[in-house]
């Protein structure tokens, strides 16, 4: 049983899978819904705040790299930039985790210039606020249907 917790912090922790699928797929499973909250919440930040930390290393060799490419940007990153422009870093963190993702969603708010403090904040806040809307909601769904 324990190796089910082991998956249920590691699918929070990968891009893609994170808060919105993992929490409702551990509960419905039968697992604790605290447990499985508090391990998505972990597992989720764990991998934000390194993004956070090292993206102004990871920026300068991104730079270096394709300094004589020119790419198109993808359509997760217009979709944040058009969040950015209307409701700036705490909308963006709000709204990243179900419209880009919170990994996405950190890199963005990183390369338009916000403060490294301001985007761990905003993120470990939505983050939070993610995990209680997906926990409760699936505890509440579940409950309808028993």
């Amino acid at each position: 049983m324990i190796y089910e917790y082991v998956l249920v912090f590691i699918g929070a922790a990968t891009p893609w899978l994170e808060i919105a699928l993992v929490i409702p797929l551990g509960i419905i499973r039968g697992l604790s819904p605290f447990w499985v909250m508090g391990l998505s919440f972990i597992g989720n930040l764990l991998t934000v705040i390194p993004i956070i930390i090292g993206f102004e290393k990871f920026k300068i060799w991104f730079a270096k790299r394709n300094q004589k490419k020119e790419k198109e940007t993808s359509k997760r990153t217009n979709r944040g930039k058009k969040i950015w422009d209307k409701y700036g870093l705490p909308g963006l963190a709000m709204l990243g985790p179900i419209l880009t993702g919170t990994h996405i969603a950190a890199i963005i708010g990183m390369s338009l210039g916000s403060e490294k403090k301001w985007v761990t904040l905003w993120m470990i806040i939505s983050i939070g606020v993610w995990t209680l809307i997906f926990g409760i909601a699936t505890i509440l769904g579940l409950d309808i249907f028993l």
